[in-house]
């Protein structure tokens, strides 16, 4: 049995991404700041501050994934959450390189995660992976610095996949479970004009991508984990009006009122990125949910 350890396994897309993992054969074990062998999924503890982690963990591991990184949106980007944003993603992957270069032994595949973020707001131009980075913001800056640090990685793994991962699609965290809260008061939202694009991807479909990187030896470098046609803030509002059935009244949020409640955050929500999987498509990869409505009716009625 082929063994997968993952760095940030019990966050949104890494709960999920060990379940299926599991159901496919492999034996999943995580990193966390606190060692629990008797977990569903054995935990190793680590701490990538600190630079210190578990050799065992990686005793016998075939894969790596890292998801680790400290929460976008969770709290105001002072100057200090900022470095913690990119201190989370740096110093985590810098953490397993140094172990993996310790052992002795490459890895078949390292798996990292990055954000779409790293194109910055790009208006309603299509961006595949060969679209450089954006100009300004800290989105691009923190993705950038994320994304460099995994360039030593080649000399640990016989393989190394950065996914650049959009929207998430689930009720169980992230943006879509914020935007349910209005429609439970009759009320759904888009924000500004409604005309900035959303690259989204459901829930199982960015995990399968990960399982794709894993399994198919032809696949290396950089994927856009986001479905083939992303959509503007409006229509994503209206999608989820339609997936819920709902007579809710949709209305959009001024800019100005965004700025006010969430200063530099509001890129997040006001920055545009049309970004299209085109390297994920050419390497045989079949999206299961690539309509968006049928996604967002899939997560609602399933809980993923």
């Amino acid at each position: 049995m082929q063994k997968v350890l993952i760095g940030g396994g019990t966050g949104l897309i890494g709960n999920r991404l060990s379940e299926l993992l599991a159901k496919e054969g492999y034996e999943v074990r995580h990193l966390s700041r606190r060692a629990n062998p008797t977990a569903k999924f054995p935990a190793f503890e680590w701490d990538p501050n600190a630079g210190n982690m578990d050799k065992a963990a990686l005793e016998g591991v075939d894969y790596v994934i890292n998801l680790a990184g400290a929460g976008i949106a969770d709290k105001a980007w002072t100057e200090k959450r900022k470095q913690v944003i990119i201190d989370s993603r740096v110093k985590s992957n810098a953490l397993l390189f140094n172990s993996i270069k310790e052992r002795g032994k490459k890895v078949n595949a390292f798996l990292a995660a990055s954000a779409i973020g790293y194109y910055g707001d790009r208006g309603n131009t299509e961006l595949t992976e060969s679209s450089t980075p954006g100009t300004s913001g800290f989105l691009v800056e923190s993705c950038v610095a994320w994304e460099a640090a995994l360039k030593p990685i080649s000399s640990a793994s016989e393989r190394h996949l950065i996914i650049r991962i959009g929207i998430v699609l689930s009720t169980k965290g992230g943006a879509l479970e914020k935007m349910l809260i209005p429609f439970k008061f009759g009320m759904g939202n888009y924000f500004g004009d409604g005309q900035m694009y959303t690259s989204w991807i459901h829930i199982d479909d960015i995990c399968r991508l990960f399982i794709a990187g894993i399994k198919n030896e032809n696949m290396s470098g950089i994927y856009n984990g986001t479905a083939p046609e992303p959509v503007t803030g409006k229509a994503l509002a209206y999608a989820i009006k339609e997936a819920k059935e709902s007579n809710a009244l949709v209305m959009p949020v001024p800019e100005f009122a965004l700025k006010i409640g969430l200063g530099e955050r509001v890129e997040m929500l006001t920055g545009s990125a049309r970004v299209i999987p085109k390297r994920a498509l050419e390497s045989g990869f079949q999206f299961e949910h690539a309509d968006l409505v049928g996604a967002l009716r899939d997560v609602m009625q399933s809980g993923k």
